[in-house]
C-alpha cells in the first residue's frame, strides 16, 4: 500500500506511467475528474474540478436555485483535490501506463468539502474513531450482464453465453450457468488482482445472468473505494466482451432485483475484540442490540441512500428477497436485518436494504451513522423474529422515492451527523431527478390510457 504522497510519486516513477485518471466520486457514485500527462500531473500544484458537480443529476441536469441557494458558490467555483495514496491502482484496461488515483475535495481553505460522498463517509468515521472503535464491513454486490442494448425503448434481454443460448429458467449458485461467461469472468478476475481488489467469491445469483461478488471485510472507506473501483472495471469488462454489465436495482420486469448488501461490525481498536459478541458462547452484546435498535429505527429515514432513484423502489416493491421491513432475525433473508450464524469474533448484522444503485460511499455512510445513533441513545431493538417476515405487517420502510425524499426531509439526527448541507443538495438532486422523470410519459399509458380514458 502506498501511504505518502513522496512514495505516490516514486511509484509513478517505477512504473514508468505515463497517464493519471484523477477520480473523484460524484453523488451517484459515478467517477469524474481529469485524464492527465504523468509529468504535468506530478510537476502541478494540484488538480482542481468545478464545486457544481456534486449539485448535478444523474441526467445532467441542475436543481432549482432556490433549493440549493447558498450551497455552492454562485460563481461555481473550483474545489481542490488532494490524492490518496492509498487508492493508487493501475488502470489495467489500458495500452499505455496508466494509473487511477482517488482524490478527496476541499475548499480553497483546506477544509473538507461537505458535498463530496467521501468526506460524509470519513464523518461518520471519525465519529466511531472518538469512541474507540473501527467499523468493518463486508459488501456484497449484485449485477446483470445482458445484451447490448442501445434502444432505451427496447427490454433488456440476458446475453448469449458460449453455448450460443441466452439464460431461461433461474440458476441459482449454478456453477455452469457462470462458466457460460468463462472467458468474461477470467478477465474480471485478472483485472482485480492487477488493482488488488478485494474480490473473493464469485457467484450465480437467481436471475438470468445475474452474478454476486463478495468484498472481504474490511475498513469500510476501502471497502467503499473498491465497490466504487469495480464496477468501472465490470463495465469495461463487459463491454471487451460485447455486453454490457448493469447495476440497476430492478433492470428486467421478471427478474430479481440487484442488492449491495453490508455485512457490519465493531471492533475496539484498543483490545482488537468484537464488540458485537459478549463472550465465548456467542451471546450478543448490549452495545450489538442497541445498534440494531440503531437501524431499525432510521433505516426509514435512510432509505434515500439505500434506494436512490425511482428504479429503485421496483426492487423493493415486486423483487425476489428483497426487504421492506426492518426486521431482524437470526440467519433469516426475509428480514432486512439478518444476523447470521458465525464464531462470536465474526458477529455482524448483515443489512439488506440497499440496492446495487447505490452511491456505495453514502449507503455505507448511512448505515454506519444510523448505528451509531442506536450506541449512542441506546436505541432497543425489537425481538427477533422467526419465520417468514414477509407475513409480518409492513413496518414503514418507505416504498417510493416519494416517501424516501419526504422521510429525509423531516427533522431527524442522522441529517446532523451526515451534515445539513450535504444533506439538502442530496435530496435537492433526487428532487429533479423525480421531476425529470415525470415528464417522460411511458409506453404504457400510451398501451392502456391513450384510447381508454
Amino acid at each position: 500500500m502506498i501511504n505518502s504522497e513522496a512514495e505516490l510519486k516514486l511509484w509513478l516513477q517505477e512504473n514508468r506511467i505515463t497517464e493519471i485518471e484523477a477520480l473523484v466520486p460524484d453523488m451517484t457514485g459515478n467517477a469524474r475528474g481529469k485524464i492527465l500527462p504523468a509529468s504535468k500531473y506530478l510537476n502541478s500544484e494540484g488538480t482542481r474540478l468545478p464545486e457544481a458537480i456534486f449539485i448535478q443529476t444523474v441526467t445532467g441536469d441542475w436543481p432549482d436555485d432556490d433549493a440549493i441557494e447558498g450551497l455552492v458558490h454562485p460563481a461555481d467555483i473550483d474545489l481542490y483535490l488532494r490524492p490518496d495514496p492509498a487508492t493508487t491502482r493501475m488502470v489495467p484496461w489500458v495500452d499505455e501506463p496508466t494509473a487511477q488515483i482517488i482524490h478527496d475535495c476541499f475548499d480553497a481553505k483546506g477544509n473538507p468539502h461537505p458535498l463530496a460522498p467521501r468526506n460524509v463517509l470519513k464523518r461518520v468515521l471519525a465519529l466511531y474513531e472518538a469512541e474507540g472503535l473501527q467499523p468493518i464491513v463486508a459488501p456484497e454486490l449484485e449485477f446483470y450482464l445482458v445484451q447490448k442494448n442501445t434502444d432505451a425503448d427496447f427490454p433488456l434481454q440476458p446475453p448469449i453465453g458460449r453455448s450460443g443460448r441466452p439464460e431461461r429458467a433461474r440458476q441459482s449458485y449454478s456453477i455452469d450457468a457462470v462458466n457460460e461467461f468463462d472467458p468474461l469472468f477470467e478477465e474480471m478476475y485478472d483485472f482485480c488482482d492487477a488493482m488488488e481488489l478485494d474480490v473473493d467469491t464469485l457467484i450465480h445469483e437467481s436471475g438470468a445472468a445475474q452474478m454476486e461478488v463478495n468484498f472481504e471485510h474490511g475498513d469500510p472507506l476501502s471497502r467503499a473505494d473498491q465497490v466504487f473501483l469495480f464496477k468501472r472495471t465490470i463495465r469495461e469488462v463487459a463491454l471487451r466482451h460485447d455486453v454490457y454489465a448493469t447495476f440497476l436495482a430492478k433492470p428486467m420486469q421478471n427478474e430479481p432485483g440487484s442488492s449491495m448488501h453490508i455485512h457490519q461490525s465493531l471492533i475496539d481498536v484498543k483490545t482488537k475484540a468484537n464488540v458485537f459478541s459478549a463472550g465465548s458462547e456467542g451471546q450478543l452484546s448490549e452495545l450489538f442490540m442497541n445498534y440494531l435498535g440503531g437501524l431499525q429505527q432510521h433505516t426509514p429515514d435512510a432509505m434515500l441512500f439505500y434506494a436512490p432513484n425511482v428504479n429503485s423502489y421496483r426492487r423493493i416493491l415486486f423483487g425476489d428477497a428483497a426487504p421492506n421491513n426492518t426486521h431482524w432475525g437470526f440467519d433469516n433473508r426475509t428480514a432486512g436485518l439478518r444476523v447470521p450464524i458465525s464464531t462470536p469474533e465474526s458477529t455482524r448484522v448483515e443489512a439488506r436494504f440497499a440496492g446495487a444503485d447505490v452511491n456505495p460511499y453514502l449507503a455505507i455512510a448511512a448505515s454506519l451513522a444510523s448505528g451509531y445513533l442506536g450506541i449512542k441513545h441506546k436505541l432497543a431493538s425489537a425481538d427477533p423474529i422467526q419465520g417468514d417476515a414477509y407475513e409480518l405487517p409492513s413496518s414503514n420502510v418507505p416504498k417510493s422515492l416519494e416517501h424516501s425524499l419526504s422521510r429525509l426531509q423531516e427533522p431527524n439526527p442522522l441529517t446532523d451527523i451526515l451534515g445539513r448541507d450535504f444533506v439538502r443538495a442530496y435530496s435537492a438532486i433526487k428532487h429533479k431527478e423525480y421531476e425529470t422523470f415525470f415528464q417522460v410519459i411511458s409506453s404504457w399509458e400510451r398501451e392502456y390510457l391513450l384510447l381508454n380514458v
